[in-house]
């Protein structure tokens, strides 16, 4: 895998990262073999009442990250989407706190997926992480059309 830093403008693979991702500034920093890691520096656009970074800033870097994971191994036309995702929020982030989300396919079947991943600080403090389960199609499902 490649370090480069893909980010939303010039995104060369095929994953390209969501709208909200892009309102967040969430950028790709790694994509392909099954892994994938977004990152984001924390502003005060991202903290929730009490001044901490906001548990759906996390949530959405570590959706992004463990789903960016599975998208980069499937065939092009197979389609995914988030079936669960549980997330344990183990420490605060801060203005000015860069964090990566990493994710990693643990497992893919047919028709689902396991992943796992952490969201740590520019320190390696542990913030989050998260496991999941995605379901998997042959093909984009009609309902999706």
């Amino acid at each position: 895998m490649k370090d480069e830093n893909y980010g939303n403008q010039n995104y060369t693979p095929t994953m390209k990262l969501s709208g909200v991702c892009d309102l967040l500034g969430v950028i790709g920093t790694k994509f392909g073999n099954g892994e994938c890691a977004v990152t984001c520096t924390v502003s005060n656009d991202h903290l929730n009442a009490g001044g901490v970074a906001h548990g759906g800033l996390h949530s959405t870097m570590l959706d992004t990250a463990l789903g960016g994971a599975l998208v980069s191994m499937i065939k092009k036309e197979e389609w995914c989407a988030t079936a669960q995702l549980d997330i344990s929020f183990l420490n605060a982030a801060n203005v000015g706190d860069v964090l990566v989300a990493e994710g990693k396919v643990l497992r893919r079947g047919k028709n689902l997926a396991h992943c796992d991943g952490i969201l740590s600080n520019q320190d390696g403090e542990i913030v989050a992480t998260a496991k999941g389960t995605w379901a998997i199609w042959a093909s984009k499902p009609s309902s999706m059309s």
